[in-house]
């Protein structure tokens, strides 16, 4: 198999980057303003965090067989599936809660019909980010890869901070709340038409067996890793290796059992349970706290600063201090959870949008260093052969998080706020006990 010698030209780096921006900033911003939504709706929080639940599960059963199929049909067609995918069910989620807000429909309708047009995005949306990684992958030199591949994964990141930011921005005269819908909805057809235009259509080289990201509803889908010496784990690298028939023949099927991966993935999946929980329930804590409940519009501000503050202390985690102190697995994972166990009695005590943003941002930094923790040791328990099933069983974990953790963190938190403070540190002292008791020292640098 011969290696490319050329590096990816800007423009088409910008249109891969724009194609992963734009639905990360997209559901970002809707997540800041969907419990003022449902407040509107008089629909109870537990039912508008199960109306994600669907699309996350379609997500994480279905992105494997669009990257699979990005094989034959090719990268570009995957990524305007994807795109399409997203528009259609961003337009008509929109349209749904427009009705429902309108007096048109029944705030149950209403619901019902959004968690419908979002399955939409977790059936065809998860197409486009394994196209985009395989894309860059077979089109860049080994030299070139990780960093193509690093600015590819930045763009979540990135969106993750500009969603928040942006969705107070975007309620508008008119729509008001279903204003992030619409912007982002003709954001990603304007990408589209690019897309269309200005990448050229591909032959696929290499299998499309990158990693596949999780549904992105936090900055924890950036999938950036860090081995035990701070170098980036290249999965790419290794799953290339992989495809050498010699090598592949010496490895069979990869098993959740595997001991070697089963701390990891106990790890991964108790530590997914805790984000999962936070994250569902801080737009409803912001609107109980700050008194919100009967001026549901005013709530978006709030939540979407509070949603970048825990952006930005993810990328801080996950780009600055991982590197910068040279983390190995063990160690990135077991002091991200001790930071989580801080961070939400902070957000449990807090009573004002300060101390609340601070505690959701001491618990975000935690959960950015345990991701890639987690990622990377599950990564280097296996061996170069094996990556590519590491990284699926990896992406299964990580997206079986946000299919009914979120749900089940708000009918707690609406029982008693510290049932589901409760159930977040258990779940953390959980991990750092494996991480103490069950996992061997990171190796010296």
């Amino acid at each position: 198999m011969d290696e490319p010698d050329v590096q990816l030209p800007r423009n088409r780096m910008a249109l891969l980057f724009m194609v992963m921006l734009v639905t990360a900033a997209g559901n970002t911003a809707m997540q800041s303003v969907m419990p003022s939504i449902g407040t509107h709706l008089k629909i109870a929080d537990v039912w508008v965090s199960l109306a994600y639940s669907w699309s996350a599960l379609l997500w994480m059963l279905l992105a494997p067989f669009w990257a699979r199929r990005s094989d034959r049909r090719g990268r570009k067609a995957m990524m305007a599936l994807g795109l399409v995918g997203f528009a259609v069910s961003f337009a008509l989620c929109g349209a749904a809660l427009y009705a429902g807000l309108n007096g048109a429909i029944s705030g149950l309708t209403a619901i019902l019909l959004f968690a419908a047009a979002r399955s939409l995005y977790g059936g065809f949306g998860s197409a486009a980010p394994p196209a985009v990684q395989a894309y860059v992958a077979s089109r860049t030199s080994r030299a070139e890869r990780t960093q193509a591949l690093s600015m590819v994964s930045s763009s979540f990141g990135l969106g993750t901070v500009l969603g928040p930011a942006l969705a107070p921005l975007l309620i508008l005269p008119g729509i008001g709340l279903i204003g992030p819908f619409a912007a982002f909805t003709i954001a990603a057809l304007v990408v589209l038409v690019l897309l269309r235009l200005r990448l050229p259509d591909d032959d696929p080289r290499f299998a499309g067996r990158g990693q596949i990201l999780g549904e992105p509803l936090s900055a924890s889908s950036n999938p950036r890793l860090t081995d035990a010496r701070g170098a980036e784990v290249e999965h790419v690298h290794a799953e290339l290796a992989a495809e050498d028939h010699s090598q592949a023949s010496l490895s069979g099927r990869l098993r959740w059992s595997d001991p070697r991966l089963r701390a990891w993935l106990a790890v991964g999946m108790l530590g997914g349970q805790a984000q999962s929980i936070l994250l569902g329930v801080i737009g409803f804590l912001l609107l109980d706290r700050l008194g919100l409940r009967h001026q549901p519009d005013a709530a978006a501000g709030p939540i979407g600063l509070v949603l970048m503050c825990g952006a930005v202390a993810t990328l801080l985690a996950q780009w600055g201090l991982i590197p910068m102190m040279r983390l190995g697995p063990r160690t990135s994972t077991l002091w991200g959870m001790s930071l989580v166990v801080i961070g939400t009695l902070g957000m449990g005590a807090g009573r004002d949008l300060h101390a609340i943003a601070t505690g959701f941002a001491v618990c975000s930094l935690g959960f950015g260093l345990f991701r890639p923790g987690f990622t990377s040791g599950a990564s280097l328990a296996v061996t170069p052969a094996e990556q590519g099933q590491a990284a699926g069983i990896v992406a299964a974990v990580n997206g079986s998080a946000y299919i009914i953790s979120p749900a089940i963190g708000v009918w707690l938190y609406n029982h008693s706020n510290w049932l589901a403070w409760g159930a977040v540190e258990l779940l953390s002292a959980l991990v750092m006990c494996i991480c103490l008791f069950a996992m061997r020292r990171d190796q010296a640098a």
